[in-house]
């Protein structure tokens, strides 16, 4: 009897222990890439890594931003999460379509290899940039159970951008959750719900984006110093909020046009906030042009220390937006075009029906407070089909219906009718 018990209590134990380490696993993928930090490459693809090139996600979020800039509404996106999204999906793209998103993704002339390898550098060398400040990226591709997916795009995708690969019952009413459950998990939380269910019936792919970072500054505000005052909105309304307050040198930087400091993170301080403060008689939307036009790689260079007093409010703001009419704008409307989009390089068959960009669905969050920020951001790219295929269906009888029972054999119709009300 107690040889029993001891088993009984070993098998809980073990089924507890199984229950912590799923738990625990977080963000994770469910088939293939286990492990979410990005294995080294090859030394010649991490020497060959060219900063210019991947500038070019940089110069995609001055873009976009310009294109969602409003007066009275706080933005926050992340060109990181945005342009490796469309990067995956890029891997799939062909010929016009194909030439439409390199040129705004700002890779025109440069080989797909090429790009995949610079990304994949990119993100090895983006997880090793400071102990003390965390820094996660997570890339995913969650696939309609049963579609037959070009294997060597899906190889790339998890070769060089170590993406998760999942199979998934989209008719499934758990689907939708079970992917923002994975897109939390990678967010600790900050991003929610950015699949919206039910998934339409011809939905086949989400090429999905995470991203996390918290990092506490290199000098922290004192908690003491922080003071309500008055925040001046635009159309002059007033608000009180807390301000916290730094004095002593700071790398500052100003034009006539606008005030600047850089507010770095953790101990090597290689990443920093940097904040532009417009003068009184300047406004968001024109600082931005002359920020998003050429002199952002002039500015950051000219920071100096200075002694002075900086006030910041604290704030934490939350964003979700589709890119779809920003990135139209930009010359990717082939990529949305059900009857012109080619990505035939995602699939296993040469001919109808087609594949296209159905959604672009950006969704990013920050907090910042005396001791640091907290941020984080999740990008999806939703790609359906312009007709269902043979192999996929998706029917609800929740509407007046007709039914009928019929024997094969004798061709005989037993029952038919008509369902108005179920209830």
């Amino acid at each position: 009897m107690k040889m029993k018990r001891s088993r009984r209590l070993l098998t809980v134990m073990m089924l507890f222990l199984l229950a912590l380490s799923l738990l625990a696993s977080g963000c994770r993928g469910t088939v293939r890439g286990e492990e979410n930090m990005m294995p080294k490459p090859k030394e010649e693809v991490l020497n060959s890594f060219d900063p210019a090139l991947s500038g070019s996600a940089n110069q995609l979020g001055m873009k976009l931003f310009a294109g969602l800039l409003e007066e009275n509404k706080g933005i926050i996106i992340s060109p990181t999460s945005i342009a490796l999204a469309l990067a995956m999906t890029y891997n799939g793209a062909r010929e016009e379509t194909q030439e439409a998103m390199a040129d705004v993704l700002g890779i025109e002339g440069i080989e797909l290899e090429r790009f995949n390898e610079n990304n994949q550098a990119l993100l090895y060398m983006l997880q090793h940039l400071d102990p003390s400040v965390k820094l996660r990226m997570a890339n995913s591709l969650w696939m309609r159970e049963g579609m037959q997916f070009d294997p060597e795009f899906v190889e790339r995708n998890e070769a060089y951008y170590h993406a998760s690969i999942s199979e998934l019952d989209f008719n499934s009413p758990e689907a939708a959750g079970r992917i923002n459950k994975y897109v939390s998990e990678c967010t600790d939380g900050l991003i929610e719900d950015l699949i919206e269910p039910p998934i339409d019936p011809l939905t086949v792919l989400f090429l999905i984006n995470a991203i996390y970072f918290q990092g506490e500054w290199s000098e922290a505000f004192d908690e003491e110093d922080t003071r309500n005052d008055n925040f001046y909105l635009p159309g002059d309304e007033v608000k009180t909020v807390p301000f916290m307050f730094r004095s002593g040198e700071l790398a500052y930087y100003e034009e006539e046009a606008f005030q600047a400091v850089r507010l770095p993170y953790g101990e090597q301080e290689k990443i920093a906030m940097y904040v532009f403060l417009p003068a009184k008689n300047s406004s968001l939307q024109e600082f931005f042009h002359t920020f998003a036009g050429k002199n952002w790689g002039q500015w950051r260079n000219v920071f100096s220390p200075a002694e002075g007093s900086f006030y910041l409010p604290k704030f934490s703001l939350e964003y979700e937006k589709s890119l779809n009419e920003v990135l139209k704008a930009l010359g990717m409307e082939i990529a949305f075009d059900r009857d012109r989009a080619d990505f035939f390089n995602m699939v296993s068959w040469e001919e109808n029906p087609r594949l296209f960009i159905s959604e672009v669905k950006h969704k990013a969050f920050i907090e910042v407070d005396e001791k640091g920020t907290e941020a984080a951001a999740a990008t999806s790219v939703e790609m359906r089909l312009t007709g269902a295929p043979a192999t996929s269906f998706n029917m609800k009888a929740d509407r007046p219906f007709f039914f009928l029972i019929h024997d094969q054999e004798t061709d005989t119709i037993l029952f038919m009718g008509t369902v108005i009300d179920p209830s």
